[in-house]
């Protein structure tokens, strides 16, 4: 498995974003929420990341947050097992009110990719 993060990998339906809040599961690792859900028509793994405006006024911290959370998923996405089918569709939610140091993110987003390895094999 490639350690990019491409585009075609990027989560961008208003739809499927809008689902993955309204029936999706979630696991949390603090500071990150995972919300996830199974994509029946896709056989990839599509990932978003979401700061909210409420904890980070400046948009130039939540865009450093939101590169760190893809940063830190990138480097961990290995843990997700290669399948057929279906795909994920993710969003990584930061439930944090301050920045963390990117290590203590990367042992975030590892606790919640094995939660979900975990949970769907």
């Amino acid at each position: 498995m490639s350690l990019k993060f491409p585009r075609s990998e990027n989560l961008k339906s208003r739809t499927v974003i809008k689902a993955l809040f309204d029936r999706g599961g979630s696991f949390t690792s603090f500071p990150v929420k995972l919300l996830y859900m199974q994509n029946e028509n896709c056989d990839s793994t599509k990932a978003a990341f979401a700061v909210p405006k409420r904890n980070f006024k400046l948009a130039v911290s939540r865009n450093h947050v939101k590169r760190q959370m893809r940063e830190a998923f990138r480097c961990q996405k290995q843990l997700l097992t290669v399948r057929e089918k279906p795909g994920f569709s993710l969003l990584f939610l930061y439930i944090g009110k301050d920045k963390e140091a990117h290590e203590i993110l990367e042992k975030a987003f590892k606790a919640l990719l094995q939660k979900l390895e975990n949970k769907n094999h």
